[in-house]
């Protein structure tokens, strides 16, 4: 499968899940035990959909890297523990946007200040990690394939950022 492709079910996959993210938002309706349910349902669907991007993150980054079978087996360790490091981030990420949905309806400046100082210090952490990630891979396999790493990785990152925000409305508080 060639890398468009890809990227392109990548997105697919995102867009569910920011649609996932975005229903989190909606009021409960019906009794307490429906309302867990359905918690405990979006919960279960945004964490498979969460596995599906990182298996498509996964199969982009090696058909884009076009590694050899001994570049491959250096890489996929590396990989998998940048995905893994990534993935904990990314749960600090889901509480954030969980948060938001939680206070949407009534977001003081208090809360939204908050929440975007999350955000930001997300994006740095994230941005951190990556630079991390690039001395690992370029001190495994050299300059060029850890270049493309960073850049396969910002291009996928600004898919998934921009199908999750898409799917998220504007901050809207008191004062504006």
């Amino acid at each position: 499968m060639r890398s468009k492709e890809i990227i392109g079910g990548l997105a697919a996959t995102v867009l569910l899940m920011a649609g996932s993210m975005a229903n989190a938002q909606a009021p409960a309706t019906g009794a307490p035990s429906a309302a867990s349910t359905a918690k405990a349902n979006l919960d279960q669907e945004i964490k498979l959909l969460r596995k599906d991007v990182r298996s498509e993150k996964s199969r982009a980054m090696l058909n884009a890297l076009e590694l050899n079978a001994d570049q491959t087996a250096k890489f996929l360790p590396i990989y998998q523990q940048f995905q893994a490091e990534l993935g904990r981030l990314n749960d600090l990420r889901e509480a954030n946007i969980r948060e938001y949905a939680k206070n949407y309806g009534a977001l003081t400046d208090n809360k939204a200040d908050e929440l975007v100082n999350q955000a930001i210090s997300y994006y740095k952490k994230r941005t951190d990690l990556i630079a991390n990630y690039y001395d690992k891979v370029r001190a495994a396999l050299g300059t060029g394939t850890a270049a493309r790493f960073v850049q396969v990785e910002a291009m996928l990152d600004n898919i998934i950022d921009l199908q999750i925000q898409s799917g998220m409305p504007l901050i809207s508080t008191a004062t504006g």
